[in-house]
């Protein structure tokens, strides 16, 4: 598991990219084709693609080629995790219950990136229905992590980050229920923000859990990240939870300080249960911090230790519903038999995973009529408790920090027989998940065994800018953004 500096591919990052395009010192369809040349030569190793679109993506590149106005990302490829939609392209959401759906429409994100000039190179792989946190649930096999690659990448958007970190895409879209875009960035070394609910459109995201899914962005530096925010949140008519807020300019408030900032730390949820190497990074993070001019304390999140049970309960009760659609009839594959309930049978049997076979029968339990006060209403009571916890710690701190993950990458195929053991791995991101709070994981070093280690940064409600302002201090002040799986460094 070896590390190089620089570059993990031909742009150290978006930005410098988009100065190049902007000088015409690459054209489009140059960068389009540089970007699928490094795709097809790595993607064999690290599969983080269900689909690309080589055709499209070229023609496209040559129309913003010969257009006098350019977008603020005019040129730059792009991939989306495969539960997002985009017109005339394949969007199976990791399952075979969708593996011909060909989207009639655009999600609002696609629409808005494609606006400011993206091009679209393919869609990656990612959990089914975007359930997991390996990619191994997707019914069309794993992605592979970039550092080593008989590791999980993370999940559920393991696709999009290691498409980021093997330097195929300089940018990319992911999901986040309950770390899905943090838990991966922090296995592959890249920089996973997911933004406060509500700040960036759902509309034409295959829903897994309506109030806790969102959509935002993966890249190799903290300000990319925030420039893609920029472009793709704001008040969608398509989608009532898109909140009626105006983004704050948030690269342009770039390079950020940690100057003064208060960082809590809940010593209590990290004192057990954390793979050595990943407490000794998170705490020379913190280290550097105070160097930056932070002031850490320890704060209490009194029943953030009970997230992950709340999480699993309110998730699946919400996929329950939210899959139920999913009959033969109205959405999905169909399955052939002889009368209705045989249809039903036969379709969900052969259509989902066990993983998803498994939440649904989860939700379902937990909204029975016979348990739905004794398990979802009681989580919906300690999730508003474990909400009130962050509120009355953002009274005492301005942002509050934790190891994105409890462990370094795991090998592929190690926990598929343990679920729960599964379910641990987010065991430090769905408390931001469930109080609705933006969350950025930066890289922080590596693992003994040369693995990436994330540090998290949560912030409050529609604050974005204050986590992103500190990464960016973290990032320019350590070496970790610059290194990259010298396996795919540039020949």
């Amino acid at each position: 598991m070896t590390r190089a500096q620089g570059p993990a591919g031909p742009w150290t990052s978006a930005a410098t990219l988009r100065r190049a395009l902007a000088r015409r010192e690459i054209s489009a369809r140059e960068a389009c084709e540089a970007a699928l040349a490094r795709l097809h030569a790595g993607e064999p190793r690290v599969h983080a693609f269900l689909s690309t679109s080589d055709e499209r993506a070229l023609a496209r590149a040559e129309v913003l080629d010969r257009m006098r106005v350019q977008g603020p990302l005019h040129g730059v490829p792009i991939a989306l995790k495969d539960n997002i939609a985009v017109a005339g392209m394949r969007t199976t959401a990791g399952s075979k219950m969708l593996d011909s759906y060909v989207s009639p429409f655009d999600a609002t994100v696609t629409r808005r990136l494609e606006e400011a000039g993206a091009v679209v190179v393919g869609k990656t792989v990612c959990d089914e229905f975007a359930m997991g946190s390996s990619t191994e649930n997707c019914a069309f096999g794993p992605a592979r992590n970039p550092w080593a690659l008989d590791r999980a990448p993370g999940g559920t958007s393991g696709g999009s980050t290691a498409a980021v970190a093997a330097g195929f895409v300089p940018l990319a879209l992911g999901s986040d229920t309950g770390g899905s875009i943090r838990q991966p960035a922090a296995f592959c070394g890249v920089v996973g923000l997911k933004p406060t609910y509500g700040r960036v459109s759902r509309h034409g995201l295959i829903a897994f859990a309506s109030s806790l899914d969102q959509i935002g962005p993966i890249a190799r530096t903290t300000a990319d990240a925030a420039f893609m925010l920029e472009l793709i949140g704001g008040a969608d008519p398509e989608d009532a939870t898109a909140a009626r807020r105006a983004v704050p300019p948030l690269a342009g408030a770039l390079p950020g300080s940690a100057k003064g900032l208060r960082v809590g730390v809940p010593r209590h949820l990290i004192s057990s249960g954390i793979e050595p190497a990943v407490g000794a990074r998170f705490d020379d993070a913190l280290g550097e911090l105070v160097r930056l001019g932070a002031k850490v304390s320890t704060i209490e999140l009194r029943n953030s230790h009970l997230g992950i049970a709340v999480y699993y309960i309110v998730a699946t009760a919400e996929a329950s519903a939210n899959l139920a659609r999913y009959d033969g009839v109205r959405y999905g594959r169909r399955a052939q038999a002889a009368t209705l309930a045989e249809m039903y049978d036969r379709t969900r049997a052969t259509g989902f995973g066990p993983e998803v076979k498994r939440r649904i029968m989860l939700g379902t339990y937990v909204l029975s009529a016979g348990y739905h006060d004794a398990y979802y209403v009681k989580a919906q009571q300690v999730r508003a408790l474990i909400r009130d916890d962050y509120a009355r710690a953002f009274e005492s701190v301005d942002l509050v920090a934790l190891p994105t993950a409890p462990e370094g990458a795991f090998r592929l195929g190690a926990r598929t027989a343990d679920p729960l053991a599964m379910y641990l791995s987010d065991v430090f991101t769905v408390g931001a998940s469930l109080a609705g709070l933006p969350a950025v994981s930066v890289p922080a070093g590596f693992t003994d065994e040369g693995l990436p280690v994330g540090l998290q940064l949560i912030g409050r409600a529609w604050d974005e800018a204050t986590i992103i302002g500190v990464a960016d201090a973290f990032e320019r002040a350590t070496p970790w953004a610059s290194e990259h799986p010298a396996q795919f460094s540039e020949a």
